[in-house]
């Protein structure tokens, strides 16, 4: 069965009692002539596997009728940007029960209607046509999280592209470090993580790869990427592509000049046994967010080790003084969007903790999720007035503002939660220090 019709097959009984409309992204012009890199909308690539912009996606769920609008294309179009799939192509790739024009849908969006009295609608389908539904209740928040439940617990073709997706930007990591060399740029280790996902296929990011060295890393969504790489310095490379909409997002932290210095594989090793422990406990009923405190209670007892943290490591977590050097969350959803939707209402659950975290849910079979603790030597944080005032007796500031130099070590893996035994990592690239080591000194 195709796949998407087997999406499109899920959601409709989900949402039995109304019609259901998507509309497709549309192309954003950069300046007059030119626009910008076109991307789906991840739910209309949930339900259609269509990759062009200013379709439309109508279900008729008592009548079983999957229609795909598509906009007019004149040989002006084909001329300008090539072949696009016509009515009868397009119906065999997708799946569809029939294939007619955009321009087309409001006059047959009021016969449609009949017998209805609800639409599940997005936002874009309810401003657009809001003539032709009048009289409809509108559900758009029903609809948005009946495609989140069914979009959380990935299926075995969904796999399969984020397999194919990690696999390449894998192999993309350790072609960075395996060119690495002091004197480059940040932008020329982009430029390698980026050529080698393109030779193999994968023309789209699954967001803007971050390349920062030395005290860049200690930015933690840094986008300069222009800076140049010194001897003793630490690349952190976070990057990821994406294989027809489904995301991969690996994190390494490397040695430019090929060996970790002493302190520096003194903070790797924390985070590397942090992470690693994590992977381990993450199985279906775990909660995020207790896996997110797990995760920060032995970036804790690994920096009290070090004399940067002092007194009981549950008042170090609970009082917020190892969020000055670990700020971020454990984990987010992977799937059609890097940070991929969390499942809906249905899975909402109440953060126990009085900490903020981003992503809290029970972890369920069909999952993937990124695991990527991390320690930063930041200095807007370890300068700060009030966190000198409230964490006087929990910091060594003076010990840690000689960090202030280091940048930061980060490293991300993306699992899948399986039903029995621990998550299977998806992620095949080196991170145990003497195989990273050997990597960055080919």
């Amino acid at each position: 069965m195709n796949p998407y019709l087997s999406h499109r097959r899920a959601l409709a009984r989900r949402l039995p009692d109304g019609l259901i409309l998507l509309c497709a992204g549309e192309r954003l012009a950069r300046n007059a002539d030119t626009d910008y890199d076109f991307r789906q909308k991840s739910d209309f690539l949930y339900l259609t596997g269509v990759e062009e912009p200013g379709c439309r996606l109508l279900i008729d769920s008592r009548r079983g009728k999957h229609t795909l609008f598509m906009p007019r294309i004149d040989n002006q179009h084909r001329v300008w940007l090539g072949h696009v799939p016509g009515p009868e192509e397009a119906r065999r790739l997708y799946g569809v029960s029939r294939v007619a024009y955009a321009d087309t849908l409001a006059l047959e969006l009021r016969k449609a209607r009949r017998g209805y009295r609800k639409i599940y609608a997005d936002k874009d389908s309810l401003r657009i046509y809001r003539q032709s539904i009048r009289g409809l209740k509108a559900a758009p928040t029903e609809a948005s999280d009946a495609l989140s439940e069914l979009r959380a617990c990935k299926n075995p073709g969904e796999l399969s592209l984020i397999r194919r997706a990690s696999m390449i930007t894998g192999g993309a990591h350790l072609a960075v470090m395996r060119s690495l060399r002091p004197g480059q740029y940040e932008y020329e280790a982009q430029a390698v993580f980026e050529a080698h996902c393109r030779a193999a296929g994968l023309k789209h990011l699954a967001f803007p790869t971050i390349a920062a060295g030395g005290v860049n890393a200690a930015v933690l969504h840094y986008h300069g990427n222009d800076a140049r790489l010194r001897a003793g310095d630490l690349l952190l490379l976070d990057a990821g592509a994406e294989c027809r909409g489904y995301a991969a997002d690996i994190t390494r932290t490397m040695p430019v000049s090929g060996r970790f210095a002493s302190r520096q594989r003194d903070i790797y090793s924390i985070v590397l046994e942090t992470q690693k422990a994590c992977i381990e406990r993450a199985r279906p009923g775990v909660v995020s967010a207790d896996l997110h405190i797990f995760s920060m209670t032995r970036i804790a007892e690994g920096l009290k080790s070090l004399h940067l943290l002092r007194g009981d490591t549950t008042g170090l977590v609970e009082n917020g003084a190892v969020r000055l050097f670990y700020p971020h969350g454990l984990s987010h959803m992977m799937g059609l969007d890097v940070h991929d939707v969390a499942g809906g209402r249905k899975r909402r659950m109440r953060n126990p903790y009085k900490i903020t975290i981003r992503f809290v849910a029970k972890l369920e079979p069909g999952f993937v999720v990124t695991v990527e603790p991390g320690i930063y030597f930041i200095g807007a944080l370890l300068e700060d007035p009030e966190n000198l005032r409230k964490h006087k007796t929990s910091v060594d500031f003076a010990r840690a503002r000689k960090y202030l130099d280091f940048g930061g070590v980060r490293i991300e893996d993306d699992i899948l939660i399986r039903a029995h035994g621990p998550a299977l990592n998806l992620t095949d690239v080196p991170k145990e220090i003497k195989d990273v080591e050997a990597a960055c000194r080919r």
